[in-house]
């Protein structure tokens, strides 16, 4: 992993985890659905900046290793299963 990318990430973890524990202590505290709900959908920003990231890293890194040693059929199957997975 590029060092830049894994300052960067995580960077985005660290914001995540914080993010989580707030929102486990405004369940707790039974805070208004609203405002828990706002705080859950700020994570789920924060979790598609990360997996924006993550991409890039390995599109960056990865993928052309993978295509100068021969291996762009499983860059590209990787590539779908991403695809897949994201737009379930």
């Amino acid at each position: 992993m590029q060092e830049k990318y894994k300052k960067k990430l995580i960077n985005h973890l660290h914001r995540i985890k914080g993010q989580l524990e707030g929102i486990e202590r405004m369940v707790e505290a039974n805070k208004y659905c609203v405002d828990t709900l706002t705080q859950s959908l700020a994570v789920e920003k924060s979790l598609q900046s990360f997996n924006a990231d993550l991409l890039e890293n390995h599109l960056t890194e990865h993928v052309p290793h993978q295509f100068m040693h021969g291996q762009s059929a499983k860059a590209v199957k990787e590539m779908i299963k991403i695809y897949k997975l994201k737009n379930k």
